[in-house]
């Protein structure tokens, strides 16, 4: 079964480390030690086109395109209407999109026209077209409300069911019901496992910051 590892930062020195996650993933910059491998495979054996290709990123900052909603939803046409309309019932935009004049609504520059949750659900909805079998959340709701960061984790759950999905993420709530959690410490790992098991780990860094954090 495909797991959720949810990863939570806790200082500027982790947030670094974590960053680096991304970088890596994606290749970015090349490495200096070490290898990553998914399913067996040397990511450095694949050509950048079919590894950034396997990978969807949905980062803090929602990247949208001046123009339609179809254009921000399917950049490179591949989809059809009804492909789009099915993604943008299964992350609740439909009736949005539907009062803003369909697949044509006017999306404005940076996407400023339409909330930072629904920037996001709109990456989510491009992703989910894209049929990624790894999903990377990058501080995704960090610049969302409570109330929209929970909206669109319960859309992230059910939308990437048959994916893996890495959440780096700000608040506690978001990854607390996550399959396995990884806790670091001055950019090392100091905790890996479920959270309840972390949780329940007596002077545990993972329970300190649920006591710390008052959520």
């Amino acid at each position: 079964m495909p797991c959720s590892a949810r990863v939570y930062r806790r200082t500027n020195r982790q947030r670094t480390a974590i960053s680096s996650l991304t970088v890596a993933l994606l290749r970015l910059a090349d490495e200096t030690d070490g290898t990553i491998s998914i399913d067996g495979v040397d990511t450095a054996s694949v050509s950048l086109q079919r590894l950034r290709s396997s990978i969807a990123l949905i980062p803090q900052a929602a990247t949208m395109f001046a123009g339609s909603l179809k254009h921000n939803l399917d950049p490179t046409a591949s989809a059809t209407d009804a492909e789009l309309w099915s993604v943008l019932r299964e992350v609740g935009l439909d009736e949005v999109a539907t009062k803003n004049g369909g697949l044509t609504a006017a999306v404005a520059e940076e996407g400023s026209n339409w909330s930072a949750g629904q920037r996001q659900l709109l990456c989510i909805g491009r992703a989910l077209l894209r049929q990624s079998k790894i999903v990377l959340l990058d501080e995704a709701t960090a610049s969302c409300d409570v109330e929209t960061d929970q909206l669109v984790q319960q859309t992230v759950r059910r939308v990437f069911r048959g994916a893996t999905v890495l959440t780096v993420a700000h608040r506690l709530n978001t990854i607390a019901d996550s399959d396995t959690i990884m806790v670091l410490d001055k950019g090392k790992v100091c905790e890996l496992g479920p959270p309840a098991q972390l949780l329940a780990r007596p002077g545990g860094r993972y329970q300190q910051l649920v006591a710390d954090s008052n959520e």
